[in-house]
């Protein structure tokens, strides 16, 4: 698999997405600035993997501070940790690695300065790697969920693209067909940003998996003919009661797979899980730019001077939702007493 990040010595090789398919170009961040914006601008994008890079600013911001003592290097962070946060305020992945960070830095506040450092840094390291062991996990828990045959609906880019590796909805495609399953993928173009058509139909040709591109308003029609056996998604916050932020079109085809009687599913590692929100009325959505709606790979499609709405994500409340598969199991209704369960069980002393 393409590598989306790499680690060198404070210095961040990033793969730039916005040039794929047609050219693999690398970006290199050199500080939290830089890593900040290389998320903000979607060169890099994907729940998890904003989580693994945001855990890798916050590094930087380490290496960069002049601070010789605990209470200046928090405040680094801290700052480091802002700006890093509001580059994507739904996804809560990114808050999720940006307070870990914190938390390492007030557990090690009793040792030397240089040690700290060290430390600080394995622990974004160690951040990237738990990614990758996740969503192995992640997908050969929901490949159960999967038929031989089945023809999967997805949305969006969820597989190494999106994360530091074998990635999460795409993971659990990814996992079923390592296990001898021939499933086939009806690949939804995702607009504005074609992740589907530029990045999951990339991903399924190099993984040689069957796969269909689709325009995003087809995929209805598709269910009432009965060609759709399964829907499966990511997701970029989930709340307390099960509500599901994703990229914008996930809940049309909810309620669509709801309606047709198809199984919705969610693959998504607990760092997506926020606890602190209980609705997901709650869930603070993205707005980008109009122009990335009236503007297609710098063209313009639209009569100059429209005024576009470009959500990023939208809600899909619960009761639309067949199950949630996770790195520790598949969570079905009421997703409430699930959720709370598993996350009873993950040991987390720490807020994002």
């Amino acid at each position: 698999m393409i590598k989306t990040l790499e680690w060198n010595k404070g210095r961040l090789k990033i793969l730039d997405q916005l040039q794929l398919p047609g050219k693999t170009a690398y970006a290199t961040s050199l500080d939290a600035r830089q890593t900040a914006e290389a998320i903000r601008s979607m060169k890099l994008r994907g729940a998890p993997l904003i989580g693994v890079a945001a855990a890798y600013g916050m590094a930087q911001a380490v290496l960069k501070s002049k601070a010789k003592t605990f209470e200046a290097l928090r405040k680094d962070m801290e700052k480091a940790g802002a700006m890093l946060k509001a580059t994507r305020p739904t996804a809560v992945n990114l808050a999720w690695a940006v307070a870990r960070m914190l938390h390492a830095c007030d557990q090690l506040r009793d040792r030397r300065m240089p040690k700290m450092r060290e430390l600080l840094v394995a622990e974004a390291v160690r951040i990237h790697k738990e990614d990758v062991a996740v969503n192995e996990s992640l997908g050969r828990t929901g490949a159960s969920l999967l038929r031989d045959g089945d023809r999967v609906l997805t949305h969006c880019n969820t597989g190494a693209l999106a994360t530091a590796g074998h990635g999460t909805a795409l993971g659990v495609v990814r996992s079923a067909v390592a296990e001898g399953k021939r499933l086939s993928v009806w690949v939804d173009e995702t607009r504005p940003y074609l992740q589907g058509a530029r990045l999951t139909a990339f991903e399924l040709r190099e993984a040689k998996i069957p796969h269909t591109l689709i325009c995003d308003n087809t995929a209805g029609f598709l269910m009432a003919r009965k060609q759709v056996d399964v829907v499966i998604v990511g997701a970029d916050r989930i709340t307390a009661q099960g509500d599901v932020a994703n990229k914008i079109g996930t809940y049309s085809l909810a309620v669509l797979a709801y309606e047709h009687k198809i199984p919705f599913y969610v693959a998504a590692p607990v760092s997506t899980v926020d606890m602190a929100l209980e609705r997901g009325e709650d869930i603070p959505i993205e707005e980008r730019p109009s122009e990335e709606v009236t503007r297609v790979a710098g063209k313009e499609i639209a009569p100059k001077g429209t005024k576009a709405l470009h959500l990023g994500f939208d809600v899909t409340p619960h009761r639309f939702i067949s199950a949630i598969i996770t790195e520790h199991g598949v969570i079905r209704a009421p997703f409430k007493e699930g959720l709370a369960s598993v996350m009873a069980g993950v040991r987390r002393s720490f807020s994002a």
